[in-house]
């Protein structure tokens, strides 16, 4: 049957290792595995910035940070770049969003026909004290673990809500063609609290080991060091013990996740949409959950910039997957071949290519896929560059980071350190450079950063302007 639909749903804060498609021991997501199932996993996606609102409007415009300008938590997408969504409004398909978003505000012209209870920036503001970068605060970020373990936080509820939502919408509109829907949850985000069932599925004594802690030797990099200084949230937590029922809960919202997603693909099977739909899984970026003693997401590791990327239905092979780099900049092209309207010249001058011509491209380890970070904690910009076998990280003033991830995945030795690899760094410092500059960039978003703080008043101001944990969900305070 000829795909008429598009069924888009993104996860926020998703790790793609905690997902039984990807191999995990323990993690249980049978919904999303029954998704990849019947599609294609690409397992090496990547975020084109390893935050919340940056990623995002990368998703919606298809550029890159330092093409959009959206550098931080407190510049939300406003629609004033065009995106997919505005493409889709001018051939007549219905587009519609439901759950989370986290673009600027509602009311802005976002590429909708409808949005369904979305959350968007705390009063279309974001975290402008996050901008606040040269020189960084004196004062620590804030915890973002004010609430660990079981229970039901207003993101469970929220999300339950965007779920039903989501199976509502289908029922009401399963006699059309040409609709694309849109459909964000928080989870597994945190606060990292989630219902008891869900956390019970993960005892203590099922959670490997954290590896790289500075605990055991570990030395951070120095940009991640001055990071620290700022946020230190291994150290907000009571104790080990804290640590390991976070870990745990986080488990358990990758599960409840699953549960609201199976919710929605049940929905789509009853209503007879599965055959017309294509389905797209995908996330903003990852966690670091206690690695190197990390938390959050917010640098250029594989736990913060790997996101999971699915796609499923007609004309879509299944059971199979990808090792060809892909971004969240790719969902642009694809969500437009998704319900068949070709690229325009200009389009096809953006950075990304959809995913429906990468999937027959399995191998194509020499496809180029950029990240970058410019907000809370950052001193200098920070550039990753994936390559064949290599990552690459760039920080604007200091060393440099490799890994091979073909024979070190889990990024345990920095081979900028080696001597023998000196011809790789100056061959990808030369690919990054041919995509852009990274001192410039680091200027342009330090003097972006700048102005927005002036605009609020200065740095004593901005320091106490946007939620400081969390973005609350619609009606509620921050947790």
């Amino acid at each position: 049957m000829q795909a008429n639909n598009l069924l888009l749903i993104m996860s926020d804060e998703h790790d793609p290792r905690y997902m039984g498609a990807s191999g995990h021991p323990v993690v249980k997501t049978p919904c999303l595995d029954r998704l990849a199932e019947r599609g294609i996993c690409f397992t090496n996606a990547y975020t084109p910035s390893p935050i919340c609102v940056p990623a995002r409007a990368s998703f919606a415009t298809g550029r890159y940070t330092y093409e959009n300008r959206y550098w931080d938590n407190a510049m939300g997408y406003d629609g004033k770049m065009p995106g997919w969504g505005h493409r889709l409004q001018e051939v007549g398909n219905r587009v519609e969003a439901i759950g989370k978003l986290h673009y600027r505000k509602k009311e802005d012209p976002l590429g909708f026909d409808h949005q369904i209870n979305p959350m968007h920036l705390h009063d279309g503001i974001g975290q402008v004290w996050g901008s606040i970068r040269d020189p960084l605060p004196e004062s620590r970020g804030p915890r973002m673990f004010n609430k660990i373990g079981p229970g039901v936080s207003n993101y469970n509820i929220y999300d339950r809500q965007s779920a039903n939502e989501a199976c509502k919408w289908l029922k009401q509109h399963e006699k059309e063609k040409h609709w694309m829907l849109y459909v964000g949850l928080a989870a597994p985000h945190f606060p990292l609290v989630v219902p008891r069932e869900y956390l019970d599925l993960y005892p203590e004594d099922c959670l490997p080991p954290r590896k790289l802690h500075p605990r055991d030797g570990y030395q951070h990099h120095p940009w991640i060091q001055a990071q620290e200084h700022f946020m230190a949230q291994e150290n907000l937590f009571a104790d080990d013990e804290e640590r390991q029922l976070a870990r745990r809960a986080y488990y358990g919202l990758c599960t409840f996740m699953d549960s609201q997603i199976g919710l929605i693909l049940d929905a789509l099977e009853d209503y007879g949409l599965a055959d017309s739909t294509r389905v797209i899984y995908t996330s903003d970026h990852g966690d670091n959950l206690g690695a190197r003693g990390l938390w959050g997401k917010s640098n250029l590791y594989e736990e913060s910039t790997k996101i999971p990327m699915i796609i499923a239905g007609p004309q879509v092979p299944r059971g199979q997957s990808c090792k060809t780099p892909v971004s969240l900049v790719d969902c642009y092209p694809t969500i437009l071949q998704g319900v068949g309207i070709s690229l325009q010249e200009e389009e096809q001058k953006l950075p990304g290519k959809s995913l429906f011509e990468l999937m027959n491209e399995p191998e194509n380890s020499e496809r180029v896929v950029l990240s970058e970070y410019h907000a809370v904690g950052s001193i200098s910009g920070a550039f990753m560059l994936r390559k064949g076998r290599f990552k690459y990280h760039y920080y604007v003033g200091l060393p440099p980071e490799l890994f091979d991830l073909e024979n070190d995945p889990e990024e345990t030795v920095d081979l900028a350190k080696d001597d023998g690899y000196a011809s790789v760094l100056k061959m990808l410092e030369k690919e990054l450079r041919q995509h852009l500059d990274p001192e410039a960039v680091d200027a342009k978003a330090k003097a972006d950063q700048d102005k927005l703080i002036k605009k609020f008043g200065g740095r004593k101001k901005a320091l106490r302007m946007g939620a400081m944990g969390a973005t609350p969900a619609p009606g509620q305070e921050s947790e």
